[in-house]
């Protein structure tokens, strides 16, 4: 059975961020609320809760799952390093709508999917997914719709795709304009866009102070 919380409400607000940060450290997904479209997430460390969201989803894991995270200094604890021209970007972008990959360290014990040896990393802009990051930890979250299906732009949306597939659905209203982030790959000796979408190529030009070169 699935509950949905209203979190303009305070009191459903802390009810449902407490019932959230249970889910997330019992296996379980949730579905919360982002800058972009509502999200569907688990513990990032829990494979088995991994592997249910991309069930959940209908998707394999030849897509790997992104990472969300609460703060600037989370990100120190899951790459190998962070280079000037990450810190950069976080400074510039974090909390907001870019995502960085790079390669994530060899001594986590996490299955995102076939990721290569990399994580996407990104810190929303949205109160409640960051107060529920901040109590839980790093979350693999991927967009809360079923695969080929549009993404959910409210917590309706994503429970008549989900069900009770989820047990916790955090109601943060509508998401903003479905605009994707951008992904920047620092993973090689330049950067690479991979995706423009909220962030564009000319403002990460201008931060890291060279011509980007986006991915055809």
């Amino acid at each position: 059975m699935s509950t949905v919380y209203d979190c303009s409400e305070p009191d459903n607000r802390a009810a449902g961020l407490a019932a959230a940060a249970g889910a997330v450290r019992s296996g379980r997904l949730v579905v919360l609320p982002t800058d972009t479209v509502y999200g569907l997430g688990c513990d990032a460390f829990d494979a088995e809760a991994v592997r249910s969201l991309l069930a959940a989803k209908g998707r394999g894991p030849d897509m790997p799952v992104p990472v969300l995270v609460g703060s600037w200094t989370t990100i120190d604890g899951l790459v190998l390093s962070v280079p000037r021209q990450a810190r950069a970007l976080i400074e510039a972008f974090w909390p907001g709508g870019l995502s960085i990959v790079l390669p994530h360290a060899p001594s986590l014990a996490w299955d995102l999917g076939q990721t290569r040896g990399t994580v996407m990393l990104r810190m929303p802009l949205h109160p409640v997914a960051l107060e529920l990051l901040r109590d839980v930890g790093p979350m693999a979250v991927s967009s809360a719709n079923k695969t080929g299906h549009p993404p959910a732009a409210s917590a309706r949306e994503a429970l008549d795709q989900l069900g009770d597939a989820v047990p916790v659905y955090l109601d943060g209203g509508l998401s903003g304009e479905n605009i994707p982030s951008t992904i920047v790959d620092l993973t090689g000796p330049d950067a690479v866009i991979l995706r423009e979408g909220a962030v564009s190529g000319a403002e990460v030009n201008e931060v890291l102070g060279v011509e980007v070169d986006v991915a055809r």
